[in-house]
């Protein structure tokens, strides 16, 4: 099953690993030609104005916009959950708009209040905690009715799913728990 990375800045190559070690065959993407054929997308961490220019240049955001709307699923992590967002907060800006959530940016602090720490899973990933690493995370500031929490950290939302949309504030790829990414390979 073909599971697509957008590959045009970020961690993408750790998603690619991920995706394949939860039984994906992972695809670059960086041009909307390379979204044919894919069950999947991932938005991957690293810097959601920058992506955004980026997407604009390559013509993307429509294309990822008419992906979802044929049911395709997407994961998006750190930056991607900020570009996959209703609302972006701290400073406020456009975003994709697709899941119910309002996000505020760089909320858990600058690069040096990086931090690893355990998340208690709920559904599907209920069980034993997961390991999870924010990276300037944004925070999730408010989760709409339709949204399902996924997982808390210290009582805070940090991985949520609406429909087959799944959204988290932290970086899945940076360790060896795979269950995020089975999650997502699983809806895809």
């Amino acid at each position: 099953m073909d599971v697509g990375v957008l590959a045009l800045q970020g961690d993408f190559a750790a998603h690619a690993a991920a995706l394949a070690e939860a039984g994906a065959t992972p695809r670059e993407v960086r041009v909307p030609a390379d979204l044919e054929g894919l069950r999947g997308l991932v938005l991957p961490g690293g810097e959601s104005t920058t992506m955004l220019k980026l997407m604009d240049a390559a013509g993307l955001e429509p294309a990822i916009r008419l992906f979802h709307a044929a049911g395709r699923p997407l994961l998006g992590t750190c930056a991607g959950m900020i570009l996959l967002a209703r609302e972006v907060r701290n400073p406020g800006q456009r975003s994709l708009g697709l899941l119910d959530v309002t996000v505020a940016r760089n909320a858990y602090g600058r690069q040096a209040d990086s931090f690893e720490a355990p998340v208690e899973g709920a559904g599907p990933l209920a069980g034993a905690p997961l390991e999870a690493v924010f990276i300037r995370a944004p925070r999730l500031e408010r989760v709409g009715p339709g949204v399902e929490v996924l997982a808390r950290q210290a009582g805070t939302p940090v991985l949520v799913r609406q429909g087959r949309v799944l959204a988290g504030a932290f970086h899945p790829e940076l360790t060896a728990d795979r269950r995020v990414h089975r999650l997502f390979v699983g809806m895809c």
